[in-house]
């Protein structure tokens, strides 16, 4: 059962592997939904008042954040590099450009295009960063489990490059 959970997706039947693909994607976009409002414009705080607040709260944003990172490291062991970045941090990004599009400004106030890149490009260097982390992992159990290292005394760069050549 571990091998069939945390095992190489290119191992597995097509079926599966898209299945666990498509599911990554739609965890990701749920994870968005449930932690981020739909309306992400800035608002006055009270009636009249010329000061304004955000509807995103810190804890929602954080929890986006751990979801995203958790479900990039997971595919990110199993999977080839680039899957990950577009499903765990396409979702995210399509839903925001679609909240803030459907929201429009004033023309002169229009600042979501740059809001939207720079999140974006936060959200996709988060998954890479976590999916680089879970790929280095996962050459050390795999070749730990297939025997390719030995004793461990004579494993080193050159192999480990090996293997994740193998393995991608």
């Amino acid at each position: 059962m571990t091998e069939k959970l945390l095992g190489p997706l290119r191992t597995r039947p097509w079926p599966e592997r898209w299945l666990t693909r498509v599911l990554g994607a739609a965890l990701s976009g749920v994870a968005y939904l449930l932690c981020l409002p739909w309306d992400l414009r800035n608002r006055p705080g009270a009636t009249g008042s010329i000061t304004e607040t955000t509807s995103v709260t810190v804890l929602g944003a954080v929890l986006l954040g751990v979801a995203l990172l958790l479900l990039a490291a997971y595919l990110g062991r199993r999977d080839a590099l680039a899957w990950p970045l577009l499903l765990v941090a396409g979702p995210p990004a399509a839903l925001m450009y679609l909240s803030f599009h459907s929201h429009p400004e004033p023309p002169d106030a229009a600042v979501w295009p740059l809001t939207w890149a720079f999140f974006t490009l936060v959200v996709a260097a988060g998954v890479l960063i976590a999916t680089a982390v879970a790929r280095r992992y996962r050459a050390a159990d795999w070749a730990s489990s297939s025997g390719s290292g030995g004793s461990g005394d004579s494993w080193d760069s050159s192999d480990e490059a090996l293997s994740l050549a193998r393995w991608w």
